[in-house]
């Protein structure tokens, strides 16, 4: 069975890589040939003995740059047709869960993984399709960035986790911060598991859980709930949460 998804991480630490790629649920995706999941050495498109990917800077600043050479000639070696070639970049457009469905449905990801004070300019020029960020901050470099992507892409592929639809259950696949999640024991330091889960009403339940992905969603990232356009149920919902949490409509 041919994989539904590739996806390459070229970098100059593939043992780092490999080290994720092959543990859990990624190793499972590529147990199961749903996805292709391989780490690049960027190494290997580098020149000379020592197969440099890195050099100073020109300008005088302080740093080293990696070099455009490897790099292209790395892409240029995995591109094929519907290939989708990503640098990771603090300067370059948020991930979110709305992506990674968009990745699902792509052939091939290239994912490239900068180092020290970044790529040489010509890369992004030649060879990348997007620049992408996983957050306003700073990693020593794009391996961990890449693999935060690949985990969220990769978990959303038909097969991967153990229960259908589980991934449209999370938190912000409906636009909402996933509820409270509760397993045995029922009682524990005097904190219960709330009586409606062990009800048996699935209609109970699935309103509850509604309700509380709302009140998670208001307390913690009000801005999502800004964003979307609740039914006349969520409505009724949230108007009682905002009574109980003391607000106003």
């Amino acid at each position: 069975m041919s994989a539904s998804l590739r996806i390459d991480i070229v970098t100059i630490f593939p043992e780092m890589v490999e080290a994720v790629l092959a543990t859990g649920m990624l190793r499972k995706a590529r147990e199961l040939g749903l996805a292709e999941l391989r780490a690049v050495d960027l190494r290997e498109y580098a020149e000379g003995p020592h197969r440099v990917t890195d050099d100073a800077a020109f300008g005088g600043e302080g740093g080293q740059v990696m070099k455009v050479e490897p790099m292209v000639r790395a892409v240029e070696a995995l591109r094929g047709e519907g290939s989708r070639v990503i640098l990771l970049s603090p300067q370059g457009e948020r991930f979110d869960q709305k992506r990674a469905w968009e990745y699902v449905g792509l052939p091939h990801l290239v994912f490239l993984c900068g180092r020290y004070e970044g790529v040489d300019e010509r890369v992004r020029q030649l060879v990348v399709d997007e620049e992408l960020s996983v957050g306003d901050y700073v990693l020593s470099g794009g391996e961990l960035a890449a693999l935060v992507v690949v985990d969220a892409v990769v978990r959303l592929l038909p097969g991967v986790l153990n229960r259908p639809g589980a991934a449209r259950d999370d938190s912000f696949a409906s636009g909402l911060l996933e509820g409270p999640q509760y397993t045995r024991p029922r009682l524990f330091r005097g904190l219960a598991v709330p009586e409606v889960l062990l009800s048996g009403d699935h209609a109970a339940v699935r309103r509850w859980r509604r309700k509380e992905a709302l009140r998670r969603t208001l307390l913690r990232r009000p801005d999502l709930l800004a964003q979307l356009q609740l039914g006349p149920e969520d409505r009724e919902l949230l108007a009682e949460v905002l009574r109980e949490e003391g607000r106003m409509l």
